[in-house]
């Protein structure tokens, strides 16, 4: 009986994370996804997918068709790969608006009052460290889509 407890104990923490495996997602399989959300945008101008989620990072696709609400993860690492569309990142600055959680340390807000404009394009990949408000703008008729790789930033 205690060997089986401490095989639950070691195995039960995989099996409820989803323990990781390899993945791969070609760029044909990332278009045909990305088409299949421009069919989906709500009412934020955006619409997304989780590729894969391994408990403590995760990959997401996302397709914005106009600008986003600034946000910000201060437990968060953001790394953005820009697969196609345009649009401008804004980095930092003051978050107006600002809603969120001193405990998870996410928040989101109504804009971004200063912060550095740094525009992207299909194949620009971005880090974001965890605690910087940020937003994305796209201009009008325009579009970006991006994988979005989402983990814990390091303690401090």
């Amino acid at each position: 009986m205690y060997r089986l407890a401490i095989l639950i104990f070691l195995i039960l923490p995989r099996i409820v994370a989803g323990e990781s495996s390899f993945s791969i997602w070609s760029p044909a399989e990332i278009k045909q996804r990305e088409a299949a959300l421009a069919k989906h945008v709500g009412p934020d101008h955006s619409s997304r997918e989780t590729l894969a989620d391994y408990g403590d990072h995760r990959f997401r696709l996302l397709y914005r068709d106009a600008d986003g609400f600034p946000e910000q993860h201060d437990k968060i690492v953001d790394v953005v790969m820009v697969q196609s569309g345009e649009g401008t990142l804004v980095l930092g600055g003051r978050m107006a608006g600002k809603k969120g959680s001193d405990v998870t340390g996410e928040y989101t807000g109504t804009k971004l009052d200063g912060g550095q404009l740094h525009p992207l394009a299909a194949g620009d990949i971005v880090h974001i460290p965890a605690g910087i408000p940020h937003s994305f703008l796209v201009p009008a008729g325009k579009h970006i889509t991006y994988v979005l790789f989402k983990f814990p930033a390091k303690p401090e």
